[in-house]
C-alpha cells in the first residue's frame, strides 16, 4: 500500500504563490526573450560570418573581429565614441548637480514641482528637432556667428557646426536635464536631520556637502552617468546632424557598413563590440552602486 503524503497548508500556500509569481513574470520574460535575447543572439551569430559576393557567407569565422583590431578606421571610431561619451557625461553631471542641489535645498517646496516640470521640458521636443535647432544656431549664418560678426569680435564666421564641440553641446543640452532628475531623486531622499547634525557638530558647508550630502547622492549620480553613457554611445542622430563626418563615431560606422558597403556581418560585429562596451559600463556602475549600498 502506498502511504498518502500529507502536505501542510503552508507548503500549499507557498506553491500557490510561486505559481502566481511565475504567471505574473511570464509576459515580461516572454517579451524579453522575443525582443531582446533572440535579436541579440542573432546579431552575435551573424557577426561570425563574412560578406561573400554580396551576401552573407556560409563559413563561420572571426574575420570581422580581426578586421576591427587590425584596421585603425574601426578602432578610431570606437575611440571617438568613448571620448565623446566621457566628455558629455562629465559636463552633463557637472552642470546637473548644482541645478539638482538648488532645486532640492534652495527652492521652496511649493515651487519644486514647477522647477522639475521645467527640467522635463526638453524631453517634450523631438530629438531630431533639437539637433537641427542647434545646427541652425551654430551654422555659419546662424545666431552665434551673426552676433559675433555684428559685434565686430570676428571678421569671418567661425566653424562651429559639424564639429565634436557641436555634438557635445547638443548632447549636454539634453542630458543635463536627465542628470538633474536622477540626482534630485537622491538628494530629495536625504534626511534633513543628517545635515543639521553635521552642522551642529561643527562641520562647515563644504564639509557637510563633501562628507554627508555627496556620498548619499552618489546613487543618483551613477544612475545619471549610466543613462548618459548608454544613450550617448549608441546615438546616431546627434553626431550625424551636428558632427557630420569629420569624426565618425561607432554608430555612424555601423550605418556606413550597412548603407554604403552592404556588409551586414561587419555591422553586426561592430554592434556586438558596442554592446560589450555598454555591458562593461553597466557592470562597473552596478558594482559601484552595490558598494555604496553595502
Amino acid at each position: 500500500m502506498k502511504t498518502a503524503v500529507t502536505v501542510s497548508p503552508e507548503t500549499m500556500a507557498a506553491r500557490r504563490e510561486r505559481r502566481q509569481g511565475l504567471l505574473l513574470v511570464a509576459p515580461a520574460a516572454l517579451w524579453t526573450f522575443a525582443f531582446f535575447l533572440i535579436p541579440t543572439l542573432s546579431i552575435f551569430w551573424l557577426s561570425l560570418f563574412k560578406k561573400s559576393g554580396g551576401r552573407v557567407g556560409d563559413e563561420m569565422t572571426l574575420a570581422n573581429y580581426e578586421r576591427f583590431v587590425s584596421q585603425g578606421y574601426f578602432r578610431e571610431s570606437l575611440f571617438n565614441s568613448l571620448e565623446l561619451t566621457a566628455i558629455v557625461a562629465v559636463l552633463s553631471i557637472l552642470l546637473a548637480y548644482p541645478l539638482a542641489a538648488t532645486i532640492a535645498f534652495r527652492v521652496a517646496p511649493r515651487y519644486r514641482r514647477l522647477c522639475l516640470m521645467l527640467a522635463v521640458l526638453p524631453f517634450w521636443t523631438s530629438y531630431v528637432v533639437r539637433s537641427y535647432a542647434w545646427l541652425l544656431v551654430l551654422a555659419p549664418n546662424g545666431v552665434v556667428n551673426r552676433t559675433l560678426l555684428a559685434a565686430g569680435l570676428v571678421s569671418e564666421p567661425l566653424t562651429l557646426s559639424f564639429t565634436q564641440g557641436a555634438t557635445v553641446l547638443g548632447f549636454v543640452h539634453f542630458f543635463t536635464m536627465l542628470g538633474t532628475l536622477t540626482i534630485y531623486a537622491s538628494l530629495a531622499r536625504i534626511n534633513p536631520k543628517l545635515i543639521l547634525a553635521a552642522r551642529d557638530l561643527g562641520a562647515s558647508q563644504w564639509q557637510t556637502f563633501w562628507r554627508v550630502i555627496f556620498p548619499l547622492s552618489i546613487p543618483g549620480v551613477v544612475a545619471g552617468v549610466f543613462l548618459i553613457v548608454v544613450i550617448t554611445i549608441g546615438d546616431y542622430v546627434t553626431p550625424q546632424i551636428l558632427g557630420g563626418s569629420n569624426q565618425l563615431v561607432l554608430p555612424q560606422t555601423i550605418i556606413m557598413q550597412i548603407q554604403r558597403r552592404a556588409d551586414i556581418p561587419m555591422a553586426a560585429a561592430l554592434s556586438v563590440i558596442m554592446m560589450l562596451v555598454v555591458g562593461l559600463a553597466y557592470l562597473a556602475m552596478a558594482r559601484k552602486l552595490t558598494a555604496e549600498r553595502s
